[in-house]
């Protein structure tokens, strides 16, 4: 016999912002109400070019006492110019002003792991293979 609600399970390949929204909405909320936390905030900063294309930009989120950094990146021309150390910088300023104690993010091997323990980041978990052939590499940093 088949399962009648796995029959309504769709994998969706390109779901659309309003979705993902959705999805993520209800974890935060779940989140909140499973720990009491309810100061989570986005925290971001780009850097443009005068024509308002992205030279750099930093993006996570902060909860809890802890900022996470989904995303780092820096335009290839402009790296080796110190824009990812000040997009860093300038997150972890803004977490400690915002009371964290902690910042957590995730580098690829192939992307810039040596950047983040130069930095004072700290490996703490490795997820061989993913992608194949390479890892996902997870950092901490106790602000001080």
């Amino acid at each position: 016999m088949s399962d009648p609600e796995a029959r309504e399970i769709a994998i969706v390949a390109d779901p659309s912002t309003r979705e993902l929204d959705e999805l993520e909405e209800a974890v935060h909320l779940f989140n909140e109400e499973a720990t009491g936390l309810r100061d989570g905030r986005d925290l971001a900063a780009f850097l443009r070019d005068a024509q308002g294309a992205l030279r750099a930009g930093i993006a996570g989120h902060t909860w809890g006492g802890c900022a996470e950094i989904r995303f780092l990146w820096v335009r290839e021309a402009e790296r080796g110019r110190g824009l990812g150390s000040r997009l860093l910088a300038a997150a972890e300023r803004e977490a400690r002003a915002r009371g964290c104690a902690r910042v957590v993010l995730s580098s690829h091997s192939f992307q810039a792991p040596a950047f983040y323990l130069r930095r004072g980041y700290v490996e703490c978990g490795r997820a061989a293979g993913y992608p194949r052939g390479h890892a996902q590499i997870y950092f901490t940093k106790l602000l001080s």
